[in-house]
Order: structure tokens, then sequence, then C-alpha cells
């Protein structure tokens, strides 16, 4: 059974840092962390794959460091420097098929529920 849990989401003063983790159960081919403002579509910010090879949106490069613990199934999104307009819900997601963790045509198969960033 799929489970994916956020953690680590609060409220931090711009400049600040935050580090969110997932407690995963399953076995990806990829993960990745999105995020979504009120009235808009889900954005992919990081991506990370088996082999290690990571993905990020130009908007958080140099910024978020997106990692996973391989021997606890779980992955993080460090951000630092973070801005008032990376407010938003963070999910967790993930893929089990390899051939969904290239590009962007395809999104996640699993969701977690989402944790709160809030940045002022």
């Amino acid at each position: 059974d799929v489970q994916l849990v956020e953690s680590g989401g609060g409220s931090v003063q711009a400049g600040g840092s935050l580090r969110l983790s997932c407690a995963a159960s399953g076995n990806f081919n990829c993960m990745s962390w999105f995020r979504q403002l009120p009235g808009k579509e889900r954005e992919r910010v990081a991506r990370i794959r088996k082999d290690g090879s990571t993905n990020y949106a130009d908007s958080v490069k140099g910024r978020f460091t997106i990692s996973k613990d391989n021997a606890k199934n779980t992955p993080y999104l460090q951000m630092d420097s973070l801005k008032p307009e990376d407010t938003a819900m963070y999910y967790c997601a993930a893929n089990i098929l390899l051939f969904r963790c290239y590009g962007d045509s395809w999104l996640p198969s699993y969701w977690g529920q989402g944790t709160q960033v809030t940045v002022s």
C-alpha cells in the first residue's frame, strides 16, 4: 500500500530556511516535490530519480535542494533563502514507472496530503 506523508512545513521569515520530509512506503523510480498556490496549478519544484539525478524549477535553483535517504526511503527538500512567493502548499509525489520520471508530460501517480509553507 503506497503512502506519502509530508512533514516540516511551517511559518518562517523571508531569508530563512525550512526542510521538508516525506515518509514514504513503496518502491519508486522518482520522487518529486510540488507546490500549489490557491487558485493556481501545481508546480513541480524538484525531482530526484533513483539514480540520484535531479531537476529543479528555475524559480528555486540555487535555493532549494532535493535529496533522498535511501535507507529510510525518505526524500527531503531543503529550502534556503525563502521568499514570500515561496508561500504555498507543498506536496510530496512519486512515480513507480520509470518513463514517467522524465520530462513534464507525466504527473506523479501518488501524492501526499501536503504541508503548508508560509514565508512572511
